[in-house]
C-alpha cells in the first residue's frame, strides 16, 4: 500500500508539474480566450500562479478519488494538501522577494514545482497513516469553494498585491 500512494503521489505531482506548465501559456496560446481564462493564468500575478496549481490537483484528485473509495478520509486529504501547496506558493514568492529582491522567472518556476511538492508529500503522509475526518463532503464542498473563487476573481478581481501582475500592474483579465 505505501509503494501504491508514493507512485500515484508521484504521477499526481507529474501531471500537476506538466498541466500547470501548459495552462501558464493556455491563455494566450487560445488569443486571449474568454473560456480558457478561468482555469489558466491570464497575468503573472502570485493569484494565477495560484490558479495553475489549483486545477491540476483538482483534475488528479477527481482521477484518484475513484481508485481511492475506501479511503474515508480521502476528501479531506485532498484539501489539506491543496490548502498547503496553495499557502506555499505566495509564502516562498514573498520571502524570496523580501529577502533578495525581484525573482527572475526560474525562481519563480522552481516555486510552483516546490508547492506542488510539497502538497503531495503532505498528501502522501496523510494517505499512509490513520488520518480521517468526519466530514468529507464538506470537504470536497470547500475544494470547489476555492475552484469558484479562482473562477470569480479572474473576471471581478480585487485591487489587493496577491491579485495584481507584477508586469503591468494590472489586476485580471
Amino acid at each position: 500500500m505505501k509503494r501504491d500512494i508514493s507512485l500515484w503521489q508521484l504521477g499526481g505531482f507529474s501531471f500537476t508539474a506538466l498541466a500547470g506548465t501548459l495552462l501558464h501559456f493556455l491563455y494566450d496560446l487560445t488569443g486571449e480566450s474568454v473560456l480558457a481564462a478561468p482555469f489558466s493564468g491570464v497575468n503573472e500575478s502570485t493569484w494565477e500562479h495560484m490558479k495553475l496549481l489549483y486545477f491540476p490537483l483538482l483534475i488528479f484528485a477527481l482521477i484518484q478519488s475513484r481508485f481511492f473509495k475506501e479511503r474515508k478520509g480521502f476528501w479531506c486529504i485532498k484539501l489539506i494538501g491543496t490548502v498547503i501547496g496553495l499557502a506555499f506558493i505566495p509564502m516562498l514568492f514573498y520571502t524570496y522577494n523580501g529577502a533578495i529582491g525581484k525573482s527572475p522567472d526560474w525562481v519563480n518556476i522552481t516555486i510552483f514545482f516546490i508547492s506542488a511538492a510539497i502538497a503531495f508529500l503532505a498528501e502522501a503522509h496523510l494517505l499512509r497513516n490513520s488520518f480521517t475526518c468526519k466530514a468529507p463532503r464538506i470537504a470536497l464542498v470547500l475544494i470547489l469553494l476555492i475552484g469558484a473563487l479562482f473562477v470569480v476573481f479572474t473576471f471581478k478581481t480585487p485591487q489587493l498585491p496577491l491579485f495584481e501582475d507584477p508586469i503591468t500592474g494590472t489586476y485580471g483579465i
